[in-house]
């Protein structure tokens, strides 16, 4: 399979670091306030990622973070007339919620800053010791200059970024590019260090939970598109430096969210909460709808696309349920297929998901057509099966007791000798358990 790599630009054939294994870690949200449906796209993509390779018959390891330390959380606090923990549980439980609604199951890690703030101390002070990074009255950073391809990721270099147009002003950095590692703080929630009390800067986090729960090394890095610079260059730089790798061999992004063609942002306030976005549409919708986008295009909510999710996701639950019925009702015993080629060549070209929605529509109408005319219809049914698995779609088909095909076979004789009212009163009975 290839997928598109970030920090080289180009598709890439991927090779695990462990054979049959693989290893992913996406940046998860700063817990102080409710996330929007923006966030939603990297849990929603990189679940499907996961559930692909193990499609695939790989074992998964996936983690995502919580930011639980952190000045917008301080902030937050003073706002709230909360502390600082009661704002990060707050959002933290928020967030699970909602990943719960939605319907994502993949992550199997949620570190937080919090439990690994002595493995960050650590890890800082090896790049001190390193020469990588300085102590500043309290603040440490890190010297950008001293990693020769820095902006690689973002294809940014060092005189572009010169030009202070990105760069955070510091009379204390010796250059305007370095980073901070740690902030020197008295206000708000901040903890002992070397340098004295603070709390760490965001860029060190994510390679420490990496460092800490994997190795030195990850297969795939992922996360939103607006997160490569600084963040995931800033992370690069720091793996550099200790353990001389790129952190992962594989940098994944997924693009930004539109509004009726404008890009989401708290400043044009067209931001959708994902509490409230969830309300609106079912989350096999919401899947269905951002699947017919590739994961690494800008995604663009209407009302039509919507619309038209709403009216695919009801077919195929409609077809779903109908084989299942007959596979109950006529007692047809087969043997499951659990691979597909056609899924393979669609997905191993960098997760295809859009050509993979046009393959299951194509397979629900052949579903339909062969229950129809009474061909063998097990095998689609199957494949249909195996791709709602990887895009994450969850539907409940019925499983009719003994009582169940009773009444249904009861329906059909019913109906057979016309006997209508019966037929009639039979037949809301099956509708009301779901099975018609």
């Amino acid at each position: 399979m290839k997928i598109y790599n970030s920090l080289s630009n180009k598709l890439e054939e991927f090779i695990p670091i462990k054979e049959g294994e693989v290893s992913i870690y996406v940046c998860g949200p700063t817990v102080y306030n409710y996330v929007h449906i923006g966030n939603m796209r990297p849990a929603i993509t990189f679940d499907m990622v996961a559930n692909y390779f193990k499609y695939l018959g790989y074992k998964v390891r996936y983690a995502s973070n919580f930011t639980d330390i952190n000045p917008k959380i301080i902030n937050a606090a003073k706002e709230l007339a909360l502390t600082e923990r009661e704002v990060a549980n707050k959002f933290i439980k928020a967030y699970l919620e909602d990943i719960a609604a939605y319907e994502c199951t993949c992550v199997t890690d949620r570190p937080t800053v919090l439990e690994n703030l002595s493995n960050i101390i650590a890890f800082i002070s090896k790049l001190i010791e390193l020469d990588y990074a300085y102590n500043v009255d309290g603040d440490v950073y890190f010297r950008v200059r001293k990693i020769k391809d820095y902006g690689k990721l973002s294809n940014n270099t060092i005189e572009e970024l010169e030009s202070g147009a990105r760069v955070e002003i510091d009379e204390k950095k010796e250059d305007p590019l370095d980073f901070a590692l740690w902030r020197k703080t008295t206000s708000g929630e901040n903890f002992p260090s070397p340098w004295g009390r603070g709390i760490p800067g965001w860029h060190t986090e994510c390679v420490v939970m990496i460092n800490n729960l994997f190795g030195s090394k990850i297969d795939i890095h992922g996360g939103g598109v607006d997160l490569k610079f600084p963040h995931h260059e800033n992370e690069i730089v720091q793996s550099k430096a200790l353990n001389n790798n790129y952190l992962a061999n594989y940098w994944m992004h997924n693009g930004h969210i539109n509004v009726d063609g404008t890009k989401m942002s708290k400043s044009l306030n067209n931001f959708i909460l994902a509490k409230d976005f969830i309300k609106k549409y079912k989350p096999n919708v919401i899947k269905l709808a951002m699947f017919k986008t590739h994961y690494r295009l800008p995604f663009n909510i209407s009302d039509d696309l919507f619309n038209e999710a709403i009216t695919l996701n009801d077919k195929i639950y409609n077809s779903l349920k109908q084989a299942a019925i007959k596979i109950q009702v006529d007692n047809i015993e087969y043997l499951p297929v659990n691979k597909d080629e056609k899924i393979e060549e669609i997905m191993d070209n960098d997760f295809n998901t859009p050509n993979l929605i046009t393959y299951l529509i194509e397979l629900v109408k052949e579903l339909n057509s062969n229950i129809r005319a009474g061909l063998p219809f097990t095998l689609i049914y199957d494949k249909i099966n195996l791709i709602i698995g990887i895009l994450g779609l969850h539907y409940k088909i019925p499983v009719m007791s003994k009582e169940d095909l009773e009444i249904y076979q009861n329906w059909q004789i019913a109906k057979k000798e016309k006997n209508y009212l019966e037929a009639d009163k039979l037949r809301e009975i099956l509708i009301s358990k779901d099975i018609l």
